[in-house]
């Protein structure tokens, strides 16, 4: 009962901050969507020989995925949750100085321009039905995390800059460097379960569905 009110009051505390930073979000979202649009650009706009290049990466993935009986995805997982530590660290560095803010914005995009690249090269590779099957299988369950947890970061590092250009008292800056360090401790573990999701459960149901995709 305790952790479903717990679950509520975090639920609430969310929201409100979602529309107390509304402006802040379209710009993420924005930025976000950018990124998502360029990367499949870049594909249905690459060469020939790129394109060759592509395919057969995601043909061999396929093929070496359905000859290895049992994964090991403990070195997936670390490695997986070293990088989202990384990425989520540099947004905190960043997001502490006004000099930092292009590199948060220019991180969300290229994580959206990520995201539209894999997309788009697996649906050119496998077709449009395949490639659906594939991306809702290995993509969707973890980026339901990832890119809240990736946005609501960003927002908080805007945020930060906001009101340090606003009020440079040293109190000020202190208490909203210290909001933006809870924020994003939070949103850490919202990556690393999207690690989790993403190397124990979205690898299991690829197993399951390769069938439908080959």
């Amino acid at each position: 009962m305790k952790r479903l009110k717990h679950i509520l009051n975090f639920k609430n505390v969310m929201i409100e901050y979602t529309k107390s930073n509304s402006k802040e979000y379209i710009l993420a979202i924005l930025i976000f969507v950018i990124g998502l649009f360029l990367g499949v650009m870049f594909i249905n706009n690459c060469s020939e020989e790129k394109a060759n290049i592509i395919t057969t990466y995601i043909s061999n993935f396929i093929q070496n995925f359905q000859s290895i009986e049992n994964i090991d995805n403990s070195e997936l997982l670390l490695s997986s949750i070293k990088n989202n530590t990384i990425l989520l660290i540099i947004i905190w560095i960043a997001g502490t100085t006004i000099i930092g803010m292009p590199v948060v914005l220019g991180l969300i995009l290229f994580r959206g321009f990520c995201l539209g690249y894999t997309i788009s090269a697996i649906t050119f590779t496998l077709g449009l039905k395949s490639g659906i099957i594939f991306c809702l299988l290995t993509l969707f369950l973890q980026n339901i995390l990832f890119i809240p947890a990736l946005l609501t970061t960003g927002v908080s590092s805007i945020k930060l800059y906001k009101s340090i250009v606003n009020d440079r008292r040293k109190e000020n800056i202190k208490v909203s460097i210290i909001k933006h360090t809870m924020i994003s401790i939070i949103m850490l573990g919202f990556l690393l379960m999207s690690s989790f999701i993403e190397n124990e459960i979205s690898i299991r149901l690829l197993r399951l569905g390769i069938k439908y995709i080959v």
